[in-house]
């Protein structure tokens, strides 16, 4: 069997809608790079800590990606699901968890299995937990991902335990994000059968239609679509006028549109710069040149002691070490006593978003009377 799966749980949310990806995606390279790199570094820190936290054999990893930050995402991580065990032993004697569990789906889905960060069973309710450690936000609401690994693990434990509902969490500490969405298995298995089922065998045999949309961001095809360059051509058929000449739905219809535009045009500039930087790729009207850049020190401590020998002292300045750095020094408990007054977390720069994004709506009202009085 192959190392990843063609119609992967992790790429459920695009398969599900573009059935046509899967396949095409076999003809790209998997470039996924840093982040990617990253994320596994913190799962496999996650999963040594969850490990250790119930008293199993483990051996702390070590990465060139280890910091402040991923220790406290992973420690975080690590209550969230020791705080629904203690939840499901109120009323189951004896719960299973699993860690890093192979989740096998290929009753729905062909040759379907992933890897489900975190399984917990008892009595009743069947929890699974995700742990995401990147920026893009992610909901388990009607999550496809997490619904294949609760069909996964239904298919392992429903015998077992007397289950009725599947728990699903994410849990992306870098968005401040731990969203839980619970179904009852019978709606999940008449999701598999009425749509996954289906949808899946057309994927896997290559069948259906392109179907571009922000689902497109991860896909490996995604910088050749013919069908994504179409619709974002057909986007700048309005030639980003200035907006007195478009009305105001010509804007909404823009507006929603311009992040992955963006994404789809710097997809398309990053590729034409690989191709020439690294295969000799010319295209006509550009050429390759080297960027413009800022100076910097070769060796600090060199640059200290030669500034120092030329009668210069005053070359330093201090400055506070960051929050996270200073809560980590004093513990989350003596941080908030001795610098919880002193701390403040200033508004952010407003931003116009869509009206699903969870953050609550700044009121405008008042500016809008003020210029109505002038």
């Amino acid at each position: 069997m192959s190392k990843h799966a063609i119609l992967s749980a992790s790429s459920a949310h695009r398969w599900l809608i573009c059935t046509r990806a899967p396949r095409l995606e076999q003809e790209f390279a998997d470039n996924s790079g840093e982040a990617a790199a990253e994320g596994s570094a913190a799962h496999a820190l996650a999963e040594h800590k969850l490990r250790k936290a119930l008293k199993l054999r483990t051996k702390r990893p070590v990465s060139k990606y280890d910091s402040d930050e991923m220790e406290a995402a992973t420690d975080g991580y690590v209550d969230f699901v020791l705080e629904i065990l203690a939840g499901l032993k109120q009323t189951c004697s004896d719960p299973t968890i699993l860690i890093e569990q192979r989740l096998d789906f290929s009753r729905f889905v062909p040759d379907g299995f992933g890897t489900g960060d975190c399984v917990v069973i008892g009595d009743r309710t069947l929890h699974i937990v995700d742990f995401k450690f990147g920026w893009t936000l992610v909901h388990a609401e009607e999550n496809p991902q997490m619904k294949l690994y609760g069909l996964s693990a239904l298919e392992l434990f429903d015998g077992i335990y007397d289950i009725s509902e599947v728990s699903m969490s994410i849990y992306q500490p870098r968005r401040e994000n731990a969203s839980t969405y619970t179904v009852f298995k019978e709606s999940l298995y008449q999701w598999a059968e009425e749509i996954l089922v289906p949808t899946a065998k057309l994927a896997f045999e290559g069948g259906g239609e392109f179907v571009p949309g922000d689902h497109c961001q991860f896909c490996r095809a995604a910088v050749k679509c013919r069908a994504r360059a179409e619709e974002k051509l057909n986007l700048a058929r309005f030639e980003f006028s200035l907006p007195p000449v478009l009305t105001d739905d010509d804007i909404e219809g823009i507006i929603a549109k311009l992040d992955d535009l963006t994404a789809w045009a710097n997809d398309i500039r990053n590729y034409a710069l690989e191709a020439a930087l690294n295969h000799g790729k010319r295209w006509c009207g550009f050429k390759l040149v080297e960027g413009r850049s800022n100076r910097r020190y070769k060796n600090e401590e060199a640059v200290a002691e030669a500034a120092k020998a030329a009668g210069y002292r005053d070359i330093y300045r201090q400055s506070l070490i960051t929050l996270t750095e200073m809560e980590k020094l004093m513990s989350k408990a003596k941080f908030s006593e001795i610098l919880g007054e002193l701390i403040e977390k200033p508004p952010g720069k407003p931003a116009l978003v869509p009206i699903t994004d969870k953050r609550p709506e700044i009121n405008t009202s008042a500016k809008q009377d003020f210029k109505e009085e002038i």
